[in-house]
C-alpha cells in the first residue's frame, strides 16, 4: 500500500477515535464526573490529526513544487 493512502486511511480512522473522545467528554461533563485524563482521551488524538492533516494538506504543494 501506498505511504500516501495509508496516511490518509490513518488520518480517517483517528478522526473516529477523536470524536469518540469528545462524545465520551461532553457526557462525562454532563453527569458532573469530569475527570482530567478524559481531557487528555481527546488531546491525543486531536495532536496526530493536526500532524496528519498538515501533511495531507501540503501534498498537492509539494507535488506542484517538485514537477517544477
Amino acid at each position: 500500500m501506498n505511504w500516501n493512502i495509508w496516511l490518509r486511511q490513518f488520518h480517517r480512522w483517528v478522526s473516529i477515535v477523536f470524536t469518540v473522545g469528545v462524545i465520551i467528554n461532553s457526557i462525562a461533563v454532563a453527569r458532573g464526573a469530569y475527570a482530567d485524563w478524559l481531557g487528555l482521551l481527546a488531546l491525543l488524538p486531536l495532536a496526530l490529526l493536526l500532524i496528519t492533516g498538515l501533511y495531507l494538506f501540503m501534498l498537492p504543494y509539494a507535488a506542484r513544487w517538485r514537477s517544477n
